[in-house]
Formats: structure tokens, C-alpha cells, sequence
């Protein structure tokens, strides 16, 4: 589908409201995995459930690990470590924390698994992930490119006791050995190459300690032993959504609050809100918080200053070359915009209407929608790849929209 963005700028009569946001994705997905290696029944309330996390359950149903959902609660049968099925097909269409983390809990495990994805996936970076699992003793099967997908991974019978991981593509490399290495069932020593932002990583490390699993680390050495026990666990509010709706505040005036959103998330992402409070153009390093420069490379073109945003060279490889993309929509826009090889640079300037490509990723789509609230005439095509991490976005502006709309007497 095609959306049409609303102008609504200098239209807006109740500024403050309140939005509500799926279950973060990158918590769910890591509650899932866990929960899947716990013994006992785990239960995820909250859970973000949009087509991500339902690929990776559906992964998860394809190693024989039961998982049942009814809205956003999730219950899983875990497994105690040890995978109750030695041969399967696993399918993960996009969804590259699925892609990351259930390969790896396969490399980890006593038996044969075929693993395919959809196109876009196929072309993302996977193979420092595989080089890793290689060495902890796993073999793949290549049946298309060398080091993508698909392909058929042999698990390791008895995992090597040190492994080293580069992570300058992906810090998820790093988080899928992390959390699969309880199923070695001795202790497992993980040592980093490279670098990325790491919020993501004390995240995976949050929360393994949450489910009973300690790990020592020294300096960019990481020691993984014990189990995980099942629990009922509390999924955040997924904050990289919550953004856009902090980011409209920023470019309309408003005062729009997302249920849920506390300043103690484990979630990087809430950086970003924290920056905008303040930030009126200039220059951020945005490595640890990068699935949102999209989001203020959006907003940029109407704040009084230049905005340079760098340390983002990576999300070159993700859904598409996202620095390309913004590139090229805020140039359709009539912005001035300099490409650079880890960034960007975005100067002040009066968006024109014109319809914009969401390259068919999520982030795209609901990010240029932003920056559309401000400019008459900015459509975005294919925008339900937002079903991806947030099925209902488009929906949630709507009423949005109508809600700040509304004149004062109404409701």
C-alpha cells in the first residue's frame, strides 16, 4: 500500500498526548531464545509479536520447541539446552535476529538443520557469525552463495571451549554466542574482535542474568556457564518505535508521550530521546544508537543548524543500504544532503512533497512519514513493510493525527 502522510504543521490543537508501542522487538527476540533453553515454561508478557518476532517463533516451532501466543503473551516449553529434534527446516524470512540467533543455536546442537530466508536477508552479513560457529566446531553447507543463505548447518557434538567473534558488521554475532553458549553445558569462553556499540550486548547480558545465567567478563573476554530457568517476564515497550513519535515532537511542537517509556530501558535506542530534548543541528555519533539515524536524518532538514551524523558505515548492510536511502529520499525531497562512507551530513532546508521509496524496509517507511507531517504531499510507497517491527504504525498516526487535530471541545 501506498500512504499518503497528512500535513499538519501549524495545525495542531491538543499538543499533548499519549501513543502506545509494540513490545521491543530486540527484547522479545532475546526472551524468546532464552526462554526456548530454559527448563521449565517461561511466559513473555508484553511481547512484541509483529512479523519479526513471528518468524523467529516460527523458527523456534520448526526445532521443536513448543511456543504458544494469544496477543501479546507468549508461553514457551523450554528445552534445558538441548534441542528436542535433530533434523528440521528453519525458515527466517527477513528477520535478521532470527537469522543470527537460531543459526547459532544450531551450530550448538546435536543434529542437521536447513536454514533458508528471503532474498533481502540472503544479502545481509552473516558470515563473521559463521566463521565463529565454524570454529566451535559446527559445519555448513552452503546451498547458494558461500557464507549466506541458505544453507545446512551440522551442530557441533562437543563445542570447542573458545571462540573469537568479529563484530564490526553486527554486535548480534556476539549476543547469539552469548546466549547459546549454555548449551555446551561447560563453560565457554568468547573473545571480541572489532568494534560496535555494546547496548545491545549489556542488553543480551541483562537479560541472561534476569533468567538465572551469569557471565563473567574481562575486558573484551566474555565466560559463559550454568542454565537458564524459566520465568514470567516483562517485555519493554520497543523504544526504536517509540522514537518516531518523540522525533514529531521535535519538527511539529507537540507534546507526544508513549505509554511505557522509562529513562532506566535497557534499550540504546532511548538515546535518541534523550538527544532530542536539546539538539538543534550539529554533529553525533550515532554507532550505539544507529537503527535511528534514519529517524533524525528525517527531522534534520528542519532544524536551524547542519546536522553530521556519523559511526553508521554498518547500516550499509541491513535491510538496504540505509545511507543510501537517505540519501536519495531527502535529495526527492529538494534537501541538501552530502553521502558520506560513514554518514551523512543534512543542512536546513524547506522539504517539497513528492512521493518517496521506502526501499522495503520498515525504518524507511516510518521514519520519511515523519517528515512528511511538516510538508504537504509526501506519499510512502510500499509502506506495509512497516508489518515488519510495527504492524499498526500507520494506524497509530492516524489517530494520532486526529487526536492533535481535534478541536479542544471535542472529547
Amino acid at each position: 500500500m501506498d500512504y499518503q502522510v497528512q500535513s499538519i504543521y501549524g495545525k495542531i490543537k491538543k499538543p499533548k498526548q499519549t501513543v502506545s508501542v509494540p513490545g521491543s522487538k530486540s527484547v522479545t527476540a532475546r526472551a524468546l531464545l532464552i526462554a526456548a533453553l530454559a527448563s521449565g515454561r517461561s511466559t513473555l508478557c508484553g511481547a512484541g509479536v509483529s512479523g519479526d518476532c513471528a518468524e523467529f517463533i516460527g523458527g523456534l516451532r520448526s526445532l521443536g520447541i513448543p511456543v504458544k501466543v494469544a496477543g501479546d503473551e507468549v508461553e514457551i516449553e523450554g528445552c534445558g539446552g538441548t534441542l528436542p529434534v535433530k533434523q528440521a527446516k528453519v525458515y527466517v524470512g527477513s528477520a535478521g535476529t532470527a537469522a543470527r540467533f537460531l543459526t547459532a543455536l544450531a551450530a550448538f546442537s546435536d543434529g542437521e538443520y536447513t536454514f533458508d530466508s528471503s532474498d533481502q536477508m540472503k544479502r545481509r552479513p552473516i558470515a563473521p557469525l559463521i566463521n565463529s560457529l565454524k570454529d566451535i566446531g559446527a559445519t555448513f553447507t552452503f546451498l547458494g552463495e558461500q557464507d549466506c543463505f541458505p544453507f545446512v548447518v551440522k551442530g557441533a557434538k562437543n563445542p570447542a571451549t573458545e571462540v573469537r567473534v568479529n563484530i564490526d558488521k553486527s554486535s548480534q554475532f556476539l549476543s547469539a554466542l552469548l546466549i547459546c553458549a549454555v548449551c555446551a553445558r561447560k563453560p565457554v569462553k568468547i573473545i571480541v574482535e572489532g568494534s560496535h556499540g555494546m547496548d545491545y550486548v549489556k542488553m543480551t547480558l541483562d537479560m541472561m542474568w534476569s533468567f538465572g545465567v551469569d557471565v563473567s567478563q574481562s575486558g573484551v573476554e566474555y565466560i559463559v556457564f550454568g542454565g537458564y530457568e524459566a520465568r514470567r517476564y516483562d517485555v519493554e515497550p520497543d523504544i526504536s518505535a517509540a522514537c518516531y513519535f518523540y522525533a514529531m515532537n521535535a519538527v511539529l511542537g507537540t507534546n507526544i508521550a508513549v505509554r511505557g517509556v522509562m529513562p532506566h530501558t535497557m534499550q540504546g535506542d532511548y538515546k535518541l530521546i534523550q538527544l532530542l530534548k536539546t539538539f538543534d543541528g550539529g554533529a553525533v555519533d550515532m554507532s550505539s544508537f544507529s537503527d535511528q539515524a534514519l529517524t533524525l536524518a528525517a527531522i534534520a532538514p528542519y532544524l536551524s543548524q547542519p546536522t553530521t551524523i556519523t559511526g553508521i558505515s554498518h547500516i550499509r548492510g541491513q535491510e538496504c543500504d540505509r545511507i543510501n536511502a537517505i540519501c536519495t529520499n531527502l535529495s526527492a525531497l529538494g534537501v541538501k544532503v552530502e553521502e558520506r562512507e560513514d554518514g551523512v551530513k543534512i543542512y536546513p532546508s524547506e522539504p517539497r512533497g513528492c512521493a518517496l521509496s521506502s526501499f522495503g524496509d520498515h525504518r524507511v517507511a516510518m521514519a520519511f512519514a515523519v517528515t512528511g507531517l511538516r510538508c504537504g504531499g509526501v506519499t510512502i510507497k510500499n509502506a506495509e513493510v512497516c508489518q515488519k517491527t510495527f504492524a499498526g504504525y500507520f494506524d497509530v498516526l492516524d489517530d494520532l493525527i486526529k487526536n492533535l487535530t481535534a478541536d479542544k471541545n471535542d472529547g
